[in-house]
């Protein structure tokens, strides 16, 4: 049994795709997924399940379609994974409500940095399916494009630490 946090792309942000975390974890028990846990309601699921991490992405993203008439991207990692990027945050001084990790289904091409687009006080930095920001002056001013990042989604590491803890307390049990 491999523990497993899932990151929904562009659910319940600004009024877009709307889905209650019931729902989600409705759509987790359906596909067999045990001690599930969602956090906050912007799509982020912990659980433990007996697949693969790519089965449990299609699982999800089969269910999320069904539900939404549309394709819901749906970024997974294991506990572990999700724990090394907490600890590889490259900016540690940077207040962690302004400092983002971009998850990505493959690693970041080496010219995603210098893609970006409309930088201003941010830093940037490739993690190995990440990519991390720390936005300086926060990201309501931020114009900061980055085109490699168009199909990933963004956790602040306060979310990312509370979702490696839920992860910790599921393994526990």
């Amino acid at each position: 049994m491999t523990t497993y946090i899932s990151l929904l792309r562009a659910v319940n942000v600004g009024g877009t795709g709307k889905l209650p975390m019931a729902a989600l974890k409705a759509m987790c028990a359906d596909a067999g997924f045990t001690k599930i846990e969602t956090y906050i309601a912007s799509g982020n699921v912990v659980f433990d399940a007996e697949l693969s991490a790519s089965e449990v992405k299609a699982a999800l993203e089969t269910r999320l379609q069904a539900y939404a008439g549309k394709p819901v991207g749906v970024i997974v990692r294991t506990s572990r994974e999700m724990a090394a990027v907490l600890k590889s945050n490259p900016f540690p001084r940077s207040a962690p409500n302004r400092t983002v990790a971009i998850f990505l289904d493959d690693p970041p091409p080496a010219n995603a940095l210098g893609a970006a687009r409309g930088r201003m006080d941010e830093e940037l930095c490739l993690g190995e399916r990440e990519i991390y920001v720390a936005y300086g002056g926060g990201m309501g001013i931020s114009k900061l494009k980055i085109p490699a990042a168009a199909k990933g989604t963004a956790r602040n590491l306060n979310t990312i630490k509370k979702l490696v803890e839920i992860a910790t307390e599921i393994e526990g049990c």
